[in-house]
């Protein structure tokens, strides 16, 4: 495996952080991750030891205000602005890729990210895949933790992946800024539309067990998306993290199957 690290300019000139973990052989398909709220692009190893063993490229950003990325932390005032940010990473790996199918994966507020970015897009990729970012719940992901609540909790069942959750510098532990529940207020009201909008072949996953409602959020989604190839994959008992699970290899699995159906479509 090889694995690089660099930086863009992302809109309004602050500096996004990226990395790229390659296999060895020829790359058989294309990963672009979206991480979540809060944490980072370094957080996937799992992800990354899995796909990349079998011929996948996974690429990567930090998003602005988050991990090793510039902009106040988790600042942000219109969710358009780490579509930005995607796009121009898209351009980056689909220039070193040519050809090769490419898929979005979102994970949580990197999911609604992803729908965002999908509802304007959505031609140039092949496949859509969502993790723990269902709609229609109580707080939707993104918004930040809800009041009371110790996000580090709704990771994993796994201790230790918790624990390193807490310890992580590169996470944000404080509670979100004014300024991002306000763009949080605004996507949501777009959220529906931009859901119906999505024609792409899409694969919804997430845990039953999430205190974030994962489940039944995803069911809503599910039911919201007009493509007519998509896929809903719950896993009872896992919780928000379901990559970071320790039946995450059942997920890596049915996502590996999904991938390898639809990369030559």
């Amino acid at each position: 495996m090889k694995h690089r690290e660099g930086t863009f300019s992302g809109l309004g000139d602050i500096s996004i952080y990226c990395q790229s973990w390659l296999p060895d052989g020829d790359v058989r398909a294309v990963l672009l991750l979206v991480h979540g709220y809060a944490e980072h692009s370094g957080r996937y190893g799992n992800l990354v030891e899995y796909f990349v063993s079998r011929g996948f490229a996974i690429h990567a950003l930090d998003h602005r205000g988050h991990g090793k990325s510039g902009g106040e932390r988790v600042h942000v005032d219109d969710f358009s602005e780490y579509v930005a940010d995607v796009k121009t990473l898209f351009d980056r790996v689909r220039a070193e890729h040519e050809g090769l199918p490419i898929f979005l994966l979102g994970h949580s507020m990197g999911a609604f990210i992803a729908i965002a970015y999908v509802a304007r897009y959505q031609h140039e990729l092949t496949g859509l895949v969502l993790s723990g970012g269902g709609a229609g719940t109580n707080r939707p992901a993104g918004s930040g933790p809800p009041p009371q609540i110790d996000l580090a909790a709704t990771v994993s069942k796994d201790p230790a992946v918790v624990e390193a959750y807490r310890n992580d510098p590169l996470n944000y532990h404080g509670q979100p800024p004014e300024s991002r529940r306000n763009a949080m207020a605004a996507l949501r009201e777009q959220l529906p539309d931009m859901v119906r909008s999505i024609t792409l072949p899409a694969i919804i996953m997430a845990g039953s067990a999430s205190p974030l409602g994962d489940g039944p959020g995803s069911e809503t989604l599910f039911g919201l998306v007009s493509s007519q190839d998509k896929t809903l994959k719950l896993y009872e008992g896992l919780m928000h993290e379901i990559f970071n699970e320790p039946e995450r290899d059942q997920v890596f699995a049915d996502l590996h199957d999904w991938l390898l159906a639809h990369k030559e479509a």
